[in-house]
Formats: C-alpha cells, sequence, structure tokens
C-alpha cells in the first residue's frame, strides 16, 4: 500500500483530498497546521525523513491575499521558499512531490481561458509568491506536479474566510437580509474541492510530471454563480448586480482567471464537471446535512 502524507489535511481542500485517498486505497498521513509548520524546515526534514510517504501532497499556503501584501516575507517562506525545500527533500528521499497553485498567477488580461503554457504575471503579492514557488520547485526537484486550482469551495470550513465559503456566505446573507449586491465583472470556474479530490489519485497512474490545470468545465461571473445558488435552492432574495469598482479592493485581483484543463483533456483523464454539476451536487449534500 503506497503512503500519501498531506499537509494542510484539515483545511477545505486538504480534507477533502484524505477522503479520496483513503477510499482509493492508500496510507494516508495527515499533517495540519499544528502538526507541521512548513516554514520550519528542520521539522519538514526531520518528519519527511521519519516516515518517508511514497508521495508529499502539500495544499498548506499563506492565501489571505490582503495580508500577503502586509506581510511580504511571510508570504515569500510559505509560498514559494518553503515548497521548495520539500520539494528538495522529496528529491533526495525519492518522494512524489505534489503541490497547489493558484490561478492568481496571472494579471486577467487575456479575457480567454488560461492554458499551462500561457506566460504568467501576477497582479499581487500572493500571486507573485505562488508563482515564484513554482519557478523554485522546477529548479529544485523534476519528479513534481503543481496543480492550479481557481475559486475553490468545499463542505469543510476555510480558515482564510472566517469558515464560509462564497456559497455559504450568500445563503447567509440572503436569510439574514434578504438582498445580495454581487458584481459581474469579474469571470471565474468556480471548483469543488471534492472535484480536484477525485481527479487527483487518477493523476497518479499517470506519472504527470510539471503544471497542470485542475478546475470545473465553463466559466461564470460571480453574479451568475450567485444566481444559479439562489436558484437552485429555491432561495428567496433580491440579487443586485455590481461591479467591481463598488467593492473597492485594497489588493488588485485578476477580472478574468479561468482555466483551461488542456492537459487533463490531452491524456483523456480529464474528470472534472462543469460548475453548474458541481454546485449542485454540493448543494445536494449540504442540504442532507
Amino acid at each position: 500500500m503506497k503512503k500519501v502524507l498531506i499537509t494542510g489535511a484539515n483545511g477545505q481542500l486538504g480534507s477533502d483530498l484524505v477522503l479520496s485517498f483513503s477510499q482509493s486505497g492508500y496510507e494516508v498521513i495527515i499533517r495540519t497546521h499544528d502538526d507541521l509548520d512548513i516554514g520550519n524546515f528542520e521539522d519538514v526534514e526531520n518528519q519527511l525523513n521519519s516516515i518517508k510517504p511514497d508521495v508529499l501532497i502539500n495544499t498548506a499556503a499563506f492565501h489571505n491575499v490582503d495580508q500577503c501584501e502586509a506581510e511580504k516575507d511571510k508570504a515569500i517562506l510559505i509560498n514559494a521558499e518553503a515548497p521548495a525545500y520539500m520539494a528538495r527533500i522529496c528529491k533526495e528521499l525519492n518522494i512524489r512531490f505534489i503541490h497547489f497553485s493558484t490561478d492568481y498567477v496571472f494579471d486577467g488580461y487575456k479575457n480567454a481561458p488560461y492554458t499551462e503554457a500561457d506566460i504568467t504575471a501576477p497582479l499581487n503579492v500572493y500571486g507573485t509568491t505562488k508563482m515564484l514557488g513554482e519557478q523554485m520547485i522546477a529548479t529544485e526537484n523534476p519528479d513534481h506536479l503543481i496543480i492550479r486550482i481557481s475559486a475553490i469551495y468545499g463542505q469543510y470550513p476555510c480558515r482564510a474566510k472566517n469558515g464560509l465559503n462564497f456559497i455559504q456566505l450568500m445563503l447567509k446573507l440572503a436569510r439574514e437580509k434578504g438582498e445580495v449586491k454581487v458584481v459581474d465583472d469579474e469571470i471565474v470556474s468556480p471548483t469543488a474541492t471534492k472535484n480536484i479530490a477525485m481527479q487527483l489519485p487518477a493523476l497518479l497512474d499517470e506519472n504527470i510530471n510539471g503544471i497542470i490545470h485542475m478546475t470545473s468545465e465553463g466559466s461564470c461571473s460571480w453574479h451568475e454563480f450567485a444566481r444559479e445558488i439562489f436558484d437552485y435552492t429555491n432561495t428567496p432574495v433580491t440579487l443586485h448586480t455590481a461591479s467591481s469598482d463598488d467593492f473597492p479592493a485594497k489588493t488588485p485581483r485578476p477580472k478574468y482567471s479561468v482555466l483551461e484543463n488542456t492537459l487533463l483533456k490531452s491524456r483523456g483523464i480529464n474528470k472534472m464537471m462543469h460548475w453548474k454539476d458541481a454546485l449542485h451536487n454540493y448543494l445536494d449534500e449540504l442540504n442532507t446535512k
């Protein structure tokens, strides 16, 4: 039985990965932030030497976009230097290294789905440090897989967003206020963490290296996404259209961050659902809890 070590294992994505790999027949070793601080290089090396997993999946990151601007050194450490160090130790110990990156490595000006071959051009510190992490990992270890994801949501709490994902926030605001204002000029591919977790084990069999995109099929504005949430759940609410200018952000973000699953499709292993289907499945599960 292959052994998989997952960092950030109690996070939104990590929790679903733990479940998926356990169901796929792997021995799963769980490491939360309390168990392993990836910024502590000595601890990282000691634990990897002790556990000796076949695969290390790193979901840990500093992904509060505004805080990254204020704490640039921490963002560089956690998003770039630490993953690079993990990649180096994995190379020494012959451990497969898988790391998660983001759509924020792009600036959004293309206004068409980004492929793995497109040139990165981040707009903020978070995107810049994740891009730097990609580059440093590739330098340290050729046997790596970097997975770019976008606009994720899951059943488990998101630490960076006070425990609420976009769907939960929309339903909460609808209940409490009866009306919601959502931007229609930011285009994304909302992606369920459960779908990512179901897709990933198949990639290990393919032994793919480099960068790969893994997001829901199709795209929508946040306003369209909110409308689908309310329509599918029959939630009584007045949904207003807004512009991103109505909610001035502290930190610049790409207005278009749709990723194309080019490599998944070229290998014939794309299991990523359309964003509407994934949303409906998520809402069905949410309703049964």
